[in-house]
């Protein structure tokens, strides 16, 4: 499934009901090869250490289930005004999802588009990913590679 609009939503109304007033607010949405979406937030944490990023909950649970993460959104603001960004992943994320290979789709935040968001491949974020140096033959290293 590509990156759309739904799964932007996903990610907002998940946000607003685990965070109806916060000023720091941050949730992620996936959508996984068969269809399904998954939400999950970020961990507060008085020990910033402690802290997870607000896709780790979904990303995991897609791998627990044994499907493939095809597009993952993250999504911040105020729950209680109407600004909300898309958010590229960081890097420890991209490596998450590097799992499934340089086709994931990301949001990122895109100035230029009406939404003020647009897809992008984790190989366009990322064209001289370091686990190229891993996979057999070269190119992206495969899920059997990242599991190694």
């Amino acid at each position: 499934m590509e990156l759309d609009e739904r799964l932007v939503d996903a990610a907002i109304d998940q946000m607003r009901r685990r965070w109806p007033v916060s000023e720091h607010a941050v949730a992620a949405a996936v959508y996984l090869d068969d269809g399904r979406i998954l939400t999950s937030v970020a961990l507060d944490n008085l020990n910033a250490s402690a802290t997870l990023c607000a896709e780790t909950g979904a990303i995991c649970q897609a791998y627990t289930l044994g499907r493939r993460v095809t597009s993952s959104v993250c999504v911040a603001g105020s729950p209680g005004s109407d600004g909300v960004a898309v958010l590229a992943p960081c890097g420890i994320c991209q490596e998450r999802l590097a799992l499934w290979g340089p086709e994931v789709q990301v949001g990122v935040v895109d100035p230029t588009s009406s939404r003020g968001w647009a897809a992008r491949k984790l190989v366009e974020l990322n064209p001289f990913y370091w686990g190229e140096a891993y996979a057999d033959g070269g190119g992206w290293p495969s899920a059997a590679v990242h599991a190694s």
